[in-house]
């Protein structure tokens, strides 16, 4: 959030690994004929059923109507950061025998190529083709292989490149049998939105298949995966099947999971269905002017206090304090402010502290950072008897070391004390403890691709760093609200980028914290979904207070979709999240300033 006008602070990561010396010479093996009894051995080599029989790392799998080379389809792949958009499929093949693989490619260095071959592994490669151009090579299997993985991938940092009408040649294999029934079905982790589970690996199996009540709900490609959206307190029933090239086995036995209760997501805390969130600019003026406590709108239903910020980044030690007079002429007393905060507590509305903003950076890099932002935090909210603790964390505030990349064990003292020190408040106050979080995109919906400073380093650390502080506290966690605004173009679940400003970002941005995602495309560490009730989008409220603005009718077409899924475009949510709780806006004096748009078009959406 902003003290002032609107500044992009959308940092670029650095390309993950080092280009590679491609050397020249002929680039196409000519290929000798194939036998009498050589087949096409590959499943939907055209793409012509999607992606059925391909496994595709997380940037790339998407199937396209054009351009393609033959048939209706073609695959379509997206390099991005550290993923080449690789594209495999494992194909039973002979020993001591001779395949051609052939695939027809358009873009810029695309390869072509078979590994496990139990010889000498094989690719080609085109460095630039406009138009469609076949790649072909040949291999002899060894004298043991009975299987062969073919794959397809581009470089890192280039476009999109497109594959069709892929083939192997030679002689089939051994009939494909369909693989035996999954065993050891059991959980690994509940929380009260998602079951973690996992299995005995299956040979011969190719992904899995999880069901919930007898209901696919998942597939993978190990022998684990992590179901959300659920509900809390709930027993839900779970089998999984394996499946490969001949079909699917039965399911496994059934196994029965409960969510666990949850906590602070409108239960104890006695937030209404729809909530509508602002931040009150309350220890400092901009443009937008100072507006007293006891003159903010009953429309507001939480209202964060901004901001308090720390003596120094690293000491832990937050200060909270009134506008100056000199700064605002028009601000109230201390005691017309608590008194204010009683009579909006007194009907229903929650006062909360903001921590952090734009220019307050914290850092709790040490357990005496830590205890003095416990200390420092309890004597705020007992000063102004308020309900609880927005965490606004911005900038640097948080950074992933490096080595630390799994969001559900961190490691990184910045991240470990902040979660510490927030179970410590939530500890001291109770149920009734409201806590709520405001990070910007790049520390959340960005780690679908990126997480940290990545396998090979040059990543920004920042990326994705929210993520473990969400999942460690999602139990106690009353509202996230991502920053929708000041951002740059972030990618959706549907592998395409989408931009702010209208209903699609909001959209996309939105559905990713109600379905899940794995993080930076890893599918054996997904981020499980957060319920509905925990969610309200954060948007500004006028063009002056940051970049990203969306209008009203954008911001119903984002609710409509949302809620009821209907007017989505082009973009097809996971699920229909009835009880999205609400929006968040920066601010309400800037909706003040824009003569109370943004909270009046709320209210006349939910018919408040």
């Amino acid at each position: 959030m902003e003290r002032t006008g609107p500044t992009v602070r959308f940092s670029g990561l650095l390309a993950a690994a080092t280009a590679a010396v491609l050397a020249a010479g002929a680039l196409v093996a000519t290929a000798p004929a194939a036998g009498a009894a050589d087949v096409d051995l590959t499943r939907n080599g055209g793409f012509e059923s999607g992606l059925d029989g391909w496994s595709c790392t997380a940037a790339s799998g998407a199937v396209v109507s054009t351009p393609v080379h033959g048939g209706t389809k073609a695959l379509k792949a997206t390099p991005a950061g550290s993923d080449n958009a690789k594209c495999s499929q494992t194909i039973t093949v002979k020993p001591n025998s001779s395949y051609t693989l052939s695939a027809w490619v358009q873009g810029s260095y695309v390869y072509l190529g078979a590994s496990g071959t139990g010889t000498t592994d094989v690719s080609t490669w085109t460095q630039s083709s406009g138009a469609w151009k076949q790649l072909t090579t040949t291999f002899r299997t060894g004298p043991s292989t009975t299987s062969v993985s073919v794959y397809t991938h581009g470089w890192y940092g280039t476009p999109a490149h497109y594959v069709d009408d892929l083939t192997l040649v030679g002689p089939g294999g051994d009939p494909v049998v369909i693989p035996a029934v999954p065993a050891g079905l059991k959980t690994t982790a509940i929380t009260s939105s998602s079951v973690a589970l996992s299995w005995n690996a299956v040979s011969g199996a190719s992904g899995y298949n999880v069901y919930r009540g007898g209901t696919k709900v998942a597939t993978a490609t190990g022998p684990s995966a992590t179901v959300t959206g659920l509900t809390p307190s709930t027993a839900y029933s779970f089998q999984v099947s394996a499946t490969n090239a001949a079909g699917e086995s039965a399911k496994s036995a059934a196994i029965t999971a409960t969510t666990t209760a949850g906590g602070g997501g409108g239960g104890d805390t006695k937030l209404p269905a729809r909530a509508l969130v602002g931040y009150l600019h309350s220890s400092f003026a901009n443009g937008s002017g100072y507006t007293r406590m006891a003159d903010v709108p009953d429309s507001w239903d939480v209202i964060n206090l901004a901001f308090g910020e720390p003596t120094s980044v690293t000491s832990g030690d937050i200060r909270f304090s009134l506008c100056p007079v000199a700064e605002c002429p028009n601000v109230e007393s201390e005691a017309e402010f608590k008194a204010a905060i009683k009579a909006k507590q007194a009907a229903g509305k929650k006062v909360l502290i903001s921590i952090g903003g734009q220019n307050g950076q914290v850092q709790l890099g040490s357990t005496a950072a830590r205890d003095a932002f416990v200390t420092s935090v309890s004597k705020i909210i007992d000063t102004y008897g308020l309900d609880g603790l927005d965490i606004d964390f911005e900038g640097h505030s948080l950074s992933l070391n490096t080595g630390d990349t799994d969001f559900r064990n961190p490691t990184s003292p910045v991240i470990v004390n902040l979660i510490s020190a927030v179970k410590s408040l939530k500890a001291k106050y109770g149920s009734d403890f409201v806590l709520t979080m405001a990070p910007e995109t790049f520390f959340v919906q960005l780690g679908y691709q990126f997480y940290g400073s990545g396998p090979w380093g040059g990543q920004d650390p920042r990326a994705g760093a929210y993520l473990p502080v969400i999942h460690a506290l999602r139990d106690d966690l009353t509202l996230l609200h991502v920053q929708d605004y000041n951002s740059g173009p972030i990618m959706g679940l549907d592998n395409q980028y989408h931009t702010m400003g209208g209903a699609d970002f909001h959209i996309a941005m939105t559905d990713m914290l109600l379905a899940g995602f794995p993080v930076a495309g890893d599918t054996t560490k997904v981020f499980p979904g957060l319920r509905p009730d925990q969610v309200a989008i954060g948007l500004p409220a006028s063009t002056q207070a940051g970049n990203g603005h969306t209008t009203p009718a954008e911001v119903n077409k984002a609710l409509n979709c949302l809620i009821k899924k209907t007017d989505c475009g082009s973009y097809q949510t996971h699920g229909t999240w009835s009880d999205l709780r609400g929006l968040m806006t920066w601010s309400i004096n800037w909706d003040r300033f824009n003569n109370w748009e943004f909270s009046k078009n709320f209210d006349a959406y939910f018919g408040n």
